[in-house]
């Protein structure tokens, strides 16, 4: 009897010990059925059809237009004094893209300006020795030459600045800091603004974006919501050197004609009176005169037939200023980029009136441009 009280006490514990234990788990349910049950912890499968349309569509357009844009590192030569060595000292970087099937890459001037060699690598990560076919400073624009598989030429599309508006949608690629391939966004946010070459010439007509450019973005591709060119990123605009919501472009349409230029040309074919002006500022800091001050003119070239002068002294040494250039066929020219920047709308051989101030008389005369 003692023995059957011990077996049903026995059980009764057990009983107990499944039930407590029942009412423990549907009061504190495990971790692992917690995560089953969960919604926001459980695993949701992302697909490309997922995404919104505007990024399947600058997902498409990245993919489409990066064989096209290339990567420039510089370097400069030098001789060790002792042994004579030559060595090759990095320089800097940038970016560029494929104009053309037969080779051509532009970019910026500065990115290669002062460098002794320059190196191209592919979206592939194929690399080629550079050749420099042709400079603009005064546009800040170059373009070099690789020897390349036609496979590996991808041309950009090339679009047109003359319609663009305010608000468009923008795409810069590049390899800013020396990173790969990069993509930013953002929108035309002004246009017609004007910036300042290397050398001091107004390049005008360019975009404002606020697509980010960074520094080794120079020389990359601007592109438009269907992938065209439609500038070349040259600038920001940022009091620290960083990128401040300000980058400029050249537009596509000054870069056509220029491009053109130099690879037929070497260097932008453009009209000109055959004088030698003083450069800066100087006539306007030091003298206070508003024109384009002639320092030499050129024996045998229009301003030289027309019989424009250039600075020069006199027998006691004094400075006789030379013909200060002010309006060319009634347009003012109040510096020297006014004056390059008119010309350009000329062709060589046709004929310009010249208005210009010769010991403070105003005088005009007839002059025929000849090229550059």
């Amino acid at each position: 009897m003692k023995n059957f009280g011990i077996v049903i006490s026995g059980i009764l514990v057990l009983i107990a010990g499944v039930l407590f234990g029942l009412s423990y788990q549907n009061i504190h349910p495990s971790s692992e059925v917690e995560r089953q049950e969960s919604p926001a912890l459980q695993q949701v499968e992302y697909t490309p059809e997922d995404l919104q349309e505007n990024e399947k569509a600058i997902i498409a357009l990245f993919n489409q237009s990066v064989p096209s844009v290339t990567y420039i590192t510089t370097s400069t030569l030098e001789k060790n004094y002792w042994n004579r060595n030559v060595s090759e000292i990095p320089r800097g970087s940038g970016s560029g893209f494929i104009w053309d099937e037969q080779g051509h890459i532009v970019t910026n001037f500065h990115v290669i300006q002062g460098a002794d060699k320059a190196t191209v690598t592919l979206h592939n990560q194929s690399t080629y020795d550079a050749i420099p076919v042709g400079i603009a400073p005064d546009k800040d624009l170059a373009v070099l030459k690789i020897d390349a598989p036609l496979s590996e030429l991808q041309a950009l599309a090339k679009g047109e600045s003359s319609s663009l508006q305010v608000g468009q949608t923008t795409l810069a690629i590049g390899n800013p800091f020396g990173l790969d391939y990069s993509l930013t966004t953002g929108i035309i946010s002004a246009l017609g603004r004007e910036i300042n070459s290397v050398n001091d010439i107004k390049i005008t007509d360019v975009i404002q974006t606020d697509a980010a450019i960074n520094p080794g973005n120079s020389g990359g591709p601007l592109l438009n919501s269907t992938g065209e060119l439609i500038g070349v990123n040259t600038a920001i605009y940022s009091p620290s050197g960083a990128y401040a919501g300000i980058g400029f472009s050249i537009p596509v349409d000054e870069v056509k004609w220029v491009v053109s230029d130099l690879i037929q040309y070497g260097k932008i074919r453009r009209p000109v009176l055959g004088v030698e002006l003083l450069q800066g500022t100087v006539a306007q800091d030091r003298y206070g005169l508003e024109g384009a001050l002639i320092m030499n003119v050129t024996a045998g070239k229009g301003a030289a037939i027309a019989g424009m002068q250039g600075t020069k002294r006199d027998r006691r040494g004094r400075i006789i200023l030379g013909d200060l250039i002010v309006s060319v066929d009634g347009k003012a020219i109040k510096n020297n980029s006014d004056l390059v920047l008119h010309l350009e709308e000329y062709n060589p051989g046709d004929t310009v009136t010249v208005e210009y101030i010769r010991n403070d008389k105003k005088e005009s005369a007839q002059v025929v441009l000849s090229q550059n």
